[in-house]
């Protein structure tokens, strides 16, 4: 449960193989390479089911949302 330096496992459906991306300092605390925001997570798995993440933007009062936020992107570098 620490917002700035956690795990996720993705295998198979098109994630490269036997690597880890990123890292986190030496107590584990905040990530301080390849940082990667659950929007852009979701966005990324989204995209690997074939789903465009920013088609499935709607506007309510005056504003843009969406699944991944405004500002989640694919993490390529992940991508087999």
């Amino acid at each position: 449960h620490n917002p700035k330096g956690f795990t996720s496992w993705l295998a198979g459906g098109g994630v490269k193989s036997g690597f880890s991306y990123g890292g986190t300092d030496e107590f584990g605390f905040k990530a301080v390479d390849g940082e990667v925001h659950m929007h852009d997570l979701h966005a990324t798995i989204l995209h690997l089911l074939g789903m465009d993440h920013e088609r499935l933007t709607f506007r309510h009062s005056g504003r843009d949302f969406r699944l991944t936020d405004v500002h989640g992107r694919v993490v390529s570098e992940i991508l087999a």
